[in-house]
C-alpha cells in the first residue's frame, strides 16, 4: 500500500490542450500546494484546431502553449502524439497509453469522462482507463525502445465533468464531489489563458468568443453546489479491481480544510 503521508504522483490526462484547464485546473493547483507531482497530459497536440494553419505549425503552437500553460502550474506535460479524430479504442492505442501512464508512475490519475460531446474525449476516457488497468500487469508489453516499468499497482482513477456536465441527451451526469477551487481560479484563468490559439479556434469554427467567460461561468455553477464562488467536480472509477478508498477527496480535504461531497 502506498505510504498516505507521502504526497500522492497525479496524471491529469485529458484530449487535447486546454481541456484539462477547463476542467480540473483549480484542484491540479490545489494539490500542487500540497506538494504532489503533478504531470499534465494531452492525447493529441491539437492538430486539427485551426482554420488557417496546417496541422505542423498548430501543432507545435498549442504544444508550446500546454507547456507554458503546465509551467504555471509548476507541473510537468506529456503528449500522447495522437491526431485529432482519428485515434481509437485499439490495441495499439492502448499500448501507447500505457506506456505514457508507467512513465508518468503515478498514484492519482484524473481523466475525461466516460460520456461527452465528442469522440476524442470518450475515447481518452476508455483508453486511460484500460491503461491504468495494464499499467502493473508486466507481460503487456508497450513495444517501446526504451519501455517504463509496470506499476506496482493500479492507480487511483478519477473523471472531470463532461462539458457543460451533460451527456449526449442533454442530461445531467452523477458527480460524487465537488472541490471549492476559489483560492486557485485566478491560476486555473491564467493557465487557460495560455491558449490563446483556441480561442480563435473556437470563434471561428464554433461562433466562441468568450473563452474564460464560460469558464468562468461553469466554475461558478459547480462552486453555487457548494455555496462558494468557484468549484470543480469530479467522479470515483469504482468498479472491479480499481481503488475504492476516497484518496482524492482526502488529499484535497487536507487543501480546502472541509469535507465536499455532495450527496
Amino acid at each position: 500500500m502506498a505510504d498516505p503521508a507521502t504526497p500522492p504522483r497525479i496524471l491529469a490526462i485529458h484530449a487535447h490542450p486546454d481541456d484539462l484547464e477547463f476542467q480540473c485546473a483549480g484542484t491540479l493547483a490545489l494539490l500542487k500546494q500540497q506538494n504532489c507531482l503533478i504531470v499534465m497530459a494531452t492525447m493529441t497536440a491539437g492538430d486539427c484546431g485551426s482554420a488557417e494553419r496546417g496541422p505542423e505549425e498548430i501543432s507545435a503552437i498549442r504544444r508550446s502553449e500546454a507547456k507554458a500553460s503546465a509551467d504555471l502550474l509548476g507541473a510537468d506535460y506529456l503528449c500522447g502524439e495522437f491526431s485529432d479524430l482519428a485515434f481509437d479504442v485499439d490495441s495499439d492505442s492502448r499500448r501507447r497509453v500505457t506506456e505514457l501512464v508507467r512513465k508518468a508512475r503515478p498514484d492519482i490519475v484524473i481523466t475525461a469522462p466516460p460520456v461527452d460531446y465528442m469522440t476524442d474525449h470518450e475515447v481518452t476516457s476508455r483508453l486511460v482507463r484500460d491503461a491504468c488497468f495494464c499499467a502493473p500487469i508486466p507481460n503487456f508489453r508497450t513495444h517501446q525502445w526504451d519501455p517504463a516499468p509496470p506499476l506496482a499497482r493500479i492507480p487511483h482513477l478519477y473523471y472531470v465533468d463532461p462539458i457543460e456536465g451533460v451527456d449526449w441527451f442533454g442530461e445531467a451526469v452523477p458527480y460524487d464531489f465537488v472541490v471549492d477551487t476559489t483560492d486557485t481560479f485566478e491560476l486555473k484563468l491564467q493557465m487557460l489563458a495560455c491558449h490563446d490559439s483556441q480561442r480563435s479556434w473556437l470563434r471561428a469554427q464554433h461562433g466562441m468568443d468568450e473563452y474564460l467567460e464560460s469558464c468562468r461561468r461553469w466554475s461558478t455553477k459547480r462552486g453555487s453546489e457548494i455555496n462558494t464562488p468557484h468549484g470543480e467536480a469530479f467522479r470515483q472509477h469504482k468498479g472491479h479491481p480499481y481503488p475504492t478508498d476516497k484518496r482524492l477527496l482526502e488529499v484535497l480535504q487536507s487543501a480546502v480544510g472541509q469535507a465536499l461531497r455532495v450527496p
